[in-house]
């Protein structure tokens, strides 16, 4: 079986600043009330404040991954804007993630040139769990900044030597303008403000990321095939909501060209289809669990 070409879809590319500040504004009001829940819970109580902002700002992913395609608004500028803003919390620069997208979805499941799979998913509980913590995605989020702090992304072959100086000016700004607001939120509001409105829910959120992202193309066949190299999940709509419609995944990655706030419509015309579709988070983890050696 193929999909419909993607001339038959082209029905469903039609981007819209409308349907993007409306979902903006759902994540902004979001991140608000999980901000002032912080700011106004005394004690332990600002702990519920912290997971639900840590699990609103992990979210940004979601903004930084539909801006990268230009789909999130119709208005290109402010797709990079929105973008570049949406990826500093995480410090997963704007820029830099354009072209390491690009390279995964120019060759997904290719073991060699997926920087998806560098490092392979693991197939073993310790490597697992490690994942799930997050630990190697901070320690490549460090890395990748000491490397453009310096001047030197020569390292990362997904990167055009053509595009590396201005990928270098947005990642050393974005590290000026993350700890410059840090440390100013620090000398203003006292050492806690930094601690309870960024680094701890980072710390909280990242890990429920690698949760969400492992589903994405684990288990798929490693191969070219967009209806089998990829899942989709069936979620609840305040889920998909929250992801701006990523749970779509496979839709996604067949037709980058439709923006997520139509690609419910593409998977009504693809469910039949595809290979993995899959229904709910929890219930996935649970089967890998199963086939993982400890």
């Amino acid at each position: 079986m193929q999909a419909p070409a993607p001339s038959t879809m082209m029905h469903l590319s039609a981007r819209s600043d409308r349907a993007g500040l409306r979902q903006l504004a759902f994540h902004l009001a979001l991140l608000l009330g999980a901000g002032l829940l912080v700011a106004l819970a005394p004690g332990w109580w600002k702990a519920p404040g912290v997971l639900l902002l840590g699990i609103a700002q992990a979210a940004l992913f979601a903004p930084l991954h539909e801006t990268v395609h230009h789909t999130a608004f119709a208005n290109r500028r402010m797709n990079a804007v929105v973008g570049w803003l949406a990826s500093a919390p995480g410090l997963f620069n704007w820029h830099f993630y354009q072209q390491f997208h690009l390279a995964h979805h120019r060759h997904t499941q290719d073991p060699v040139k997926d920087p998806e799979l560098t490092p392979p998913p693991p197939t073993r509980l310790p490597g697992y769990v490690v994942k799930m913590l997050a630990l190697p995605y901070w320690r490549g989020r460090l890395r990748n900044l000491w490397d453009g702090l310096r001047g030197d992304l020569s390292a990362y072959e997904f990167i055009n030597p053509a595009t590396a100086p201005r990928i270098i000016r947005s990642m050393r700004a974005m590290v000026a303008a993350v700890l410059g607001l840090a440390i100013l939120s620090g000398l203003v509001f006292g050492w806690q403000a930094p601690l309870l409105f960024w680094i701890l829910p980072q710390l909280v959120g990242q890990p429920l990321l690698r949760l969400y992202l492992f589903t994405e193309h684990t288990g798929c066949s490693m191969d070219r095939n967009g209806l089998t190299n990829t899942r989709t999940m069936l979620t609840t709509r305040l889920m998909r909501l929250l992801m701006w419609n990523m749970p779509f995944h496979a839709e996604h990655h067949l037709y980058p060209f439709i923006p997520f706030h139509r690609l419910e419509e593409a998977h009504l015309v693809l469910r039949d289809r595809l290979a993995h579709v899959h229904p709910g988070y929890a219930n996935w983890h649970a089967g890998q669990l199963k086939t993982m050696r400890a």
